[in-house]
């Protein structure tokens, strides 16, 4: 097929913005490909060429695509720079340097989707010494053998900006209609859905049919795009719509992970369908290590974890580990995480997604041996709004985001692509954040691990009452600590250390080391949050709840001007939450 046909088809669809109108572009198109082409028409209307999990990505700089253009057109870099500075669109300059090009040469070739395509894989491929100067070849070529209309959309494929406003629902829309009906759309879906590859699903309708959809099975390795859900404004709601019962999950601040493993091999697959096994080695070993079993496609969040507090820290701490190739070593070392698992969507040979949501945990519990760092998601079965409300309550303290309740239907299944009420999420119902910071005593402390071996690893930290005088735990503090402020609170804090709490504390926890209350420090946190574990500001907004302080840093200040009895109390952390609230 000429690339001409696909380009001249790209600029219809740019022409409208209706999705309707799009459908109907995509089908005519779709009728005219031979069935050995759709597969590569189809990537490149979505921009890419492969799927998303097979992590293949073009990666050209404009600089490299801009000389390309003059190179293939000699329209004057000057004038090539002009247009892209007022267009900012590698399409616009690329069609009108073509269009105004010195020369054609006589030795152009006829472009075909075939050859587009793979010189744009060849260009991907590209790497080590004289890779720049080949892709500079291979995209000159590309853009002299090009009309106006093909450079235009080329180009915007290598800018990865193709500018159609073309979903992939609306793909799957137009390959029901050319190689089926509107009806069977939903099957079209869930074959995508099931095989995260709209190219493979539209080669298999091209040549087979609707029949041809049926070999597409769940498979170890290839990531089904992930479940959604719908979201309620409270517990009472949710176990209204839920008939009564439901499982409330702990919901995690971390990355969404599907784990793929088969044969002793572990792939890490985000949401998004990154193949991220590369960047977590820890995860993989532990995994590796936690699964008994043959085989197995497994769902769990990805969570940054203070290994001397042992409380989980924000989820842009991941952030620090994602996309290195370097230094991968002591990023593992200096962000460990936890996996906590949720579900099981495949187990033994077995796809267990048509399976009620009850049998996928059975399973789930059935194939993995905790450790340290792989769990199970923690989960509550209740019928009970006020049990519900304590759990939820208990989830934020310890620093998860919410809770997902899960239906316990029996077709509760995993809906793979689909936003639906068998999962429906509550999170915490405003925004808050800390817009000060605060002062808090050091009462207690814990022993630290790994680097901080012998040393503190945290401090239980604390406000003041000041209605009956006594000292209020708040927080665990494990962050902000440099090297020198680590070597010295050793001196700091044995003039009043204790073998048991301090008669003045009031604390619920347990820690390794007590102190007397005298060494004020300052905090920066992002909220404050109800807790069942705190006693600050107790029952004063939820019976059974205090308050405490969400991922909290030491500033690097010591209030030495600060008696105990001076640091904030209790009525102003009440303050300060209500404030937030509203």
């Amino acid at each position: 097929m000429d690339y001409l046909t696909l380009a001249q088809a790209y600029s219809r669809i740019e022409a409208t913005s209706k999705r309707l109108d799009m459908t109907d572009l995509l089908a005519e198109l779709f009728r005219k490909i031979p069935p050995g082409d759709i597969e590569k028409v189809v990537l490149l209307t979505q921009g890419k060429l492969a799927p998303d999990f097979a992590g293949q990505e073009l990666g050209i700089a404009e600089k490299l695509a801009l000389r390309a253009i003059y190179e293939a057109t000699r329209v004057s870099e000057a004038e090539i720079q002009r247009l892209w500075q007022k267009e900012g669109d590698l399409g616009t300059v690329a069609f009108e340097a073509v269009s105004r090009r010195k020369q054609t040469s006589l030795f152009t070739d006829t472009l075909s989707v075939d050859n587009v395509f793979d010189s744009l894989v060849h260009i991907s491929s590209a790497s080590g010494a004289g890779s720049q100067d080949l892709k500079l070849k291979l995209l000159a070529k590309l853009m002299h053998d090009s009309s106006p209309v093909e450079a235009k959309f080329i180009a915007r494929t290598l800018a990865g900006k193709l500018r159609l406003g073309i979903a992939d629902m609306t793909l799957i829309d137009a390959l029901a209609v050319t190689y089926a009906t509107k009806d069977d759309r939903d099957r079209v879906e869930h074959a995508y859905n099931t095989c995260s590859d709209l190219a493979r699903v539209a080669k298999l309708l091209a040549s087979k049919g609707l029949v041809g959809l049926d070999e597409i099975e769940l498979e170890v390795g290839i990531p089904l795009r992930a479940m959604l859900a719908e979201r309620l404004p409270g517990i009472p709601e949710i176990l209204e719509k839920l008939g009564g019962k439901c499982a409330f999950e702990y919901k995690y601040d971390g990355l969404r992970i599907q784990a793929h493993i088969k044969g002793g091999k572990v792939e890490l697959f985000t949401r998004q369908l990154e193949n991220t096994t590369d960047q977590f080695p820890d995860l993989v070993g532990l995994l590796a290590k936690a699964f008994k079993g043959k085989a197995a496609v497994l769902e769990g969040e990805c969570v940054p974890v203070d290994v001397n507090t042992g409380e989980m820290l924000p989820f842009q701490t991941v952030s620090r580990r994602r996309g290195r190739k370097y230094e991968l070593t002591s990023a593992v070392e200096d962000f460990p995480v936890m996996l906590f698992l949720f579900d099981c969507l495949y187990l033994n040979g077995k796809d267990l997604t048509q399976t009620p949501y009850t049998n996928r945990r059975k399973k789930l519990e059935s194939c993995i041996r905790e450790s340290e760092r792989v769990k199970l998601a923690e989960v509550l079965v209740t019928d009970d709004p006020e049990e519900a409300e304590e759990y939820f309550s208990k989830v934020v303290a310890k620093g998860g985001e919410g809770v997902m309740a899960k239906s316990l239907a029996k077709d509760s299944f995993y809906r793979a692509g689909s936003r639906g009420w068998n999962w429906i999420k509550f999170k915490r119902d405003y925004k808050s954040e800390m817009n000060d910071t605060v002062d808090l005593v050091a009462v207690g402390g814990f022993s630290g691990r790994g680097k901080r071996a012998g040393a503190y690893g945290a401090l239980l930290m604390a406000v003041y009452n000041r209605e009956d005088g006594r000292f209020e735990t708040v927080t665990k503090l494990g962050t902000g600590f440099d090297d020198e402020m680590l070597a010295a609170l050793p001196g700091m804090l044995e003039p009043l250390k204790g073998g048991k709490p301090h008669r003045l504390v009031r604390s619920t926890m347990k820690a390794d080391f007590w102190f007397e209350p005298s060494l004020v420090m300052e905090v920066k946190g992002a909220e404050i949050t109800l807790s069942p574990i705190h006693t600050c500001a107790w029952e004063a907004v939820r019976k059974g709840s205090g308050l405490a302080i969400r991922f909290p840093r030491f500033t690097g200040i010591i209030r030495k001007d600060k008696a105990p009895e001076d640091a904030t109390n209790s009525e102003e952390m009440l303050a300060l939450y209500e404030m937030q609230k509203k």
